[in-house]
């Protein structure tokens, strides 16, 4: 399924074309261009088409060949629970201004079972009561508060050793730390005026820009975005996002630009440098709670 346009070669193949009913398959995408040309692969949101759910996704990985051009693949873990056969239009990817299209797909999804609709409809059960075992619950009972004393004792003891302080000594209340869209939104703006990838900088720029949004993400959401990958992070937030579908877009993006840039050594445009911080503000304001939000969390 090849589509040649310019130098680009751009392909996208299932690897089975035939499904059962919620069972997942790979969808492939892959670009063959020249190294100084520049391809943007597809970005999906929840669904490749309406039915056709996307479960997962892998990194773009990005591969030099002997004859000097560059490979980018993709992999894409797709299912469905609807029994329909799947017309997929060609794919789009984009390079210099122009579109590369993958050939058409087809995807069939069956049902692997009929229900039989002869069988006698018989009623149901009544409810039974189970034996109540008193000595049973009153044993976990106590076992639970057993466990709860015990856990409460170690926290304390622990957060003494923690902060190197005698038994004896009563605890200090340290000063709650400081939001964490304040402090990413102060470390945006250093970023914004040390202007270092107008320096010739890009691939720094773009990792301080990441980082500062891995750790308000971990901060704000608790998903410890420093210690996965882009593409790890990107399947816990659509989750988080599912109701801010343009923000998770952006996000993507973002932190696909900043992969290209840091390993496949990628060349962005002064726009993409200049959108790639616009669109950090924007996630940091946008999921930023709402002071109505802060006082029911106090309650």
């Amino acid at each position: 399924m090849l589509n040649l346009l310019l130098a680009i070669i751009v392909s996208a193949s299932i690897d089975s074309t035939t499904l059962f009913l919620g069972d997942q398959t790979q969808l492939r995408l892959q670009a063959v261009t020249a190294r100084e040309q520049r391809v943007q692969m597809p970005v999906y949101g929840e669904y490749l088409i309406p039915g056709i759910e996307i479960v997962r996704r892998t990194q773009v990985d990005s591969t030099l060949l002997p004859d000097g051009r560059l490979q980018l693949s993709q992999q894409l873990t797709i299912t469905s629970f609807q029994d329909s056969l799947f017309a997929i239009a060609p794919i789009p990817f984009y390079t210099d201004g122009d579109t590369a299209y993958s050939r058409p797909l087809m995807l069939n999804v069956v049902q692997p079972f009929e229900m039989d609709s002869t069988a006698a409809i018989t009623d149901i059960k009544p409810i039974q009561k189970a034996p109540v075992w008193t000595w049973g619950i009153l044993r976990w009972v106590v076992l639970l508060l057993v466990l709860a004393l015990l856990g409460t004792g170690i926290y304390y003891l622990l957060r003494h050793i923690r902060d190197g302080r005698s038994l004896l000594q009563p605890y200090v209340h340290k000063e709650p730390e400081r939001p964490a869209e304040e402090v990413a939104l102060e470390k945006l703006d250093t970023i914004r005026e040390e202007k270092i990838w107008q320096a010739g900088r890009e691939k720094d720029y773009h990792t301080q820009l990441t980082d500062v949004v891995r750790e308000y993400i971990g901060k704000r959401f608790d998903v410890h975005s420093t210690e996965k990958t882009s593409d790890e992070t990107l399947r816990e937030m659509k989750t988080v996002l599912k109701e801010q579908k343009e923000l998770y877009t952006g996000l993507s993006q973002m932190l696909q630009l900043a992969d290209l840039i840091k390993f496949a050594k990628w060349k962005a445009t002064p726009d993409e440098n200049e959108r790639s911080l616009q669109t950090a503000y924007r996630f940091v304001q946008e999921t930023t709670p709402h002071n109505e939000d802060k006082e029911e969390d106090k309650l």
